[in-house]
């Protein structure tokens, strides 16, 4: 498993989810299943865990342990699952962890990484119909540039959005090399890859549904957990750490407090860390995507 992902902030997020060596838990994003691995070692033969992925390279990282659940889905799906699971009083704690696998970056052919020649395609799940590809070649030129600025925070989204439409007048960008020309001419001497990074960034969120799923995602989750059970979230970029915060915050990713009737605030979970819980320079050392990891801890009211 520690080939394709090594989990980040391991022990302080598993720590901060099992409370009880009984509970049920869910790990949202199984990934490599080193979260999950790391539970269940924390667990009696009583204890349960429920765990979700949507790529099918993933799944097959299952471990042998009866104690555990495999749910090919979106985790956006998470409290219908705990339902049909049968815990419709709610489950111990809901871990997950946002950050693509290394496996996914590492594997040429998913075009994940503009390391590699390949197609231009960052589906999680391999059964979508909507590709990277699809997307830069069907996109109108309004909505390219919307996404190159919201989800990758790219300083020249109006540039790279104009070459892109332009390229694609000559030829369909289907590669990762393809889109590596097209934009070329925009890209910062010096620190091409971080802006290129920024901008698979935006198109893998697209593809991917990533900040519809989350939203739904913590809704859900919020949903799924008991009374005192804990929401354990590990962010890696501005955006999704944002929506993690106000959600724990306000109930709603906008972080708007509201209240009901008698004036009581109607947020459904509780902060446990006010400043979000960062890697040791050890970490970072032996795994330097951990880097712009982020973890935030919350508890159902």
């Amino acid at each position: 498993m520690s080939e394709y992902h090594t989990s980040v902030l391991l022990d302080e997020s598993v720590s901060a989810l099992v409370g009880s060596t009984d509970g049920v838990y869910a790990d949202a994003t199984f990934g490599g299943g080193g979260h999950t691995s790391e539970i269940l070692s924390r667990l009696s033969i009583n204890g349960r865990v429920l765990a979700f992925d949507r790529d099918s390279d993933a799944i097959a990282n299952k471990p042998d342990d009866s104690r555990l659940t495999l749910i090919r889905s979106d985790f956006r799906w998470i409290y219908n699952h705990v339902l049909h699971q049968g815990y419709s009083e709610g489950i111990d704690g809901v871990l997950a962890d946002l950050g693509v696998s290394s496996h996914q970056f590492d594997t040429a052919e998913r075009g994940f990484s503009f390391r590699y020649e390949a197609p231009l395609d960052m589906r999680m799940n391999q059964e979508a119909t909507t590709t990277a590809a699809d997307i830069v070649n069907g996109y109108e030129y309004e909505d390219l540039e919307r996404i190159l600025r919201l989800y990758g925070e790219v300083d020249n989204s109006r540039r790279i959005a104009q070459l892109i439409c332009k390229a694609r007048e000559t030829s369909q960008i289907v590669t990762t090399g393809d889109l590596g020309k097209a934009i070329e001419s925009a890209l910062p001497k010096f620190a091409e890859h971080k802006f290129l990074a920024k901008v698979y960034q935006a198109l893998r969120i697209e593809v991917n549904q990533e900040m519809r799923s989350l939203e739904k995602f913590l809704t859900g989750a919020a949903r799924a957990l008991k009374p005192g059970g804990k929401l354990v979230i590990i962010t890696y970029h501005s955006l999704e750490d944002r929506m993690v915060k106000n959600f724990i915050k306000a109930g709603n990713i906008e972080g708007k407090m509201e209240k009901d009737f008698f004036g009581n605030a109607t947020a459904p979970l509780k902060a446990v860390n006010r400043k979000p819980i960062l890697p040791q320079e050890e970490e970072i050392a032996a795994n330097t995507r951990a880097r712009s990891a982020k973890l935030r801890i919350a508890e159902k009211i």
